[in-house]
């Protein structure tokens, strides 16, 4: 594990460049929630779907998630600094695109346009981190850090509805560029990259021999149950956060707006406290997977319970419970971390940041084919969109039990 010097200052400092990286995450954060609050103006403005809701939402993660593994390459090669200055602009001119748009074709364009200028923003922090903090400090560092970037979610709560409300959803995408420029900057000014440490400096630095190191990564049987799981853990809380919770909410409950926004705020102020909380409690390698599969079923059982409801105060409070819960997430960036070697960190992160985001694109697709199909099936569309997710986050669990575990750790 490369690490900067332990001196205070040598400390202070990398904190306050990898703060300036999580400035983007946080942006890419409220981008890709953005469609909880923005959903029902979307709706009434645009005439909106709920498959064609599902695809607004999910072409963000199919852009972020299928860049993944060039942007792996690209922080490998290149670092996080260069990697993230030369990409996140795309995040400025996908939000004016949205802002402009006079259909959904053009809103599916921009959604997309984001999700690639977004795509290196939390890669580069993990990376980051593997670089500039020593090893036994990865998960609590990771945690703080996705705690953080969590402060986006937040822009996606009751500040972006009081926006909606004021303006219009076409002025919520205005004042996220805005905010994607200063942290732009702020990477800019206070991001230096980090030096190779000694024993990767032989480690190949071409994009086409990091491009082969994919190949040594897809090879290792413990790859793919961390991809099995990866692919629903984080879409199963967007799926919620990021796209139905506002629509659940003045539906099936009858909230304004505004109310909705104070839910979503409630949920994500919440949520902020689960990756550092989680982060701090990181039992280590021979008991990390075991407290994995248990956050994942727990997250299941409460979907599942959420889908029969139909009290407010019930849903409200699974929802701000689970956001807490889903902190576990930042244990899988741990697991991964520990399963391979520091030379191929940016590329791990980034199949498994890659499967993370696909999934939310495929969970976002499939709960809005849900959604439709629910209706003419005689089922309530929050009962089945939210027992759909339970099903697949269940599946998921069983996926991560029965396949290979890394050499380092026995199965859970």
């Amino acid at each position: 594990m490369a690490s900067t010097s332990s001196s205070p200052p040598a400390v202070r400092t990398a904190w306050a460049m990898l703060l300036a990286l999580i400035c983007g995450f946080a942006l890419s954060q409220a981008f890709r929630t953005v469609a909880a609050i923005l959903a029902p103006p979307l709706q009434r403005e645009l005439g909106l779907a709920p498959q064609q809701l599902g695809l607004f939402a999910g072409a963000f993660h199919l852009a972020f998630g299928g860049l993944q593994l060039f942007m792996g390459m690209g922080l490998d090669v290149w670092g996080p600094r260069r990697t993230v200055l030369a990409v996140f602009p795309l995040t400025v001119v996908g939000a004016l695109i949205a802002a402009t748009s006079d259909g959904f074709g053009s809103l599916l364009f921009a959604q997309f346009v984001i999700g690639i200028g977004c795509a290196p923003a939390f890669l580069a922090c993990t990376v980051f981190i593997a670089r500039r903090f020593p090893g036994e400090q990865f998960a609590a560092v990771s945690g703080a850090a996705l705690g953080l970037g969590s402060v986006g979610l937040l822009v996606t709560g009751t500040p972006l509805a009081w926006v909606v409300e004021q303006a219009s959803w076409r002025a919520a995408f205005v004042v996220l560029a805005v905010l994607a420029v200063a942290a732009w900057f702020a990477i800019l000014l206070l991001v230096k990259e980090a030096p190779q440490p000694p024993h990767d400096r032989a480690a190949p630095v071409g994009p086409l021999a990091a491009l082969r190191g994919y190949g040594e990564l897809f090879a290792l049987r413990h790859t793919w149950g961390i991809l099995a799981l990866a692919t629903f853990t984080y879409g199963s809380f967007l799926a919620l956060r990021g796209l139905w919770l506002g629509p659940l909410l003045v539906e099936r409950h009858g909230f304004s707006l505004v109310q909705t926004g104070n839910v979503v705020l409630l949920v994500s102020i919440v949520g902020m406290f689960g990756p550092p909380l989680f982060g701090r409690l990181d039992p280590g390698d021979r008991s990390r997977r075991l407290w994995i599969l248990v956050g994942t079923l727990a997250v299941a059982a409460m979907y599942l319970a959420m889908a029969f409801s139909r009290h407010a105060a019930f849903d409200v409070g699974v929802s701000t419970v689970m956001s807490l819960v889903a902190g576990y997430i930042v244990l899988q960036y741990a697991d991964v971390r520990a399963a391979y070697p520091s030379r191929m960190t940016g590329r791990a992160m980034a199949i498994f940041t890659m499967a993370m985001f696909l999934g939310v694109a495929l969970m976002q697709w499939l709960t809005g084919l849900v959604a439709q199909a629910a209706p003419g099936l005689g089922l309530d569309t929050y009962e089945a969109v939210l027992g759909a997710i339970g099903v697949l986050l269940a599946g998921a669990a069983l996926a991560f039990r029965l396949l290979p575990a890394p050499p380092r750790a026995p199965a859970p």
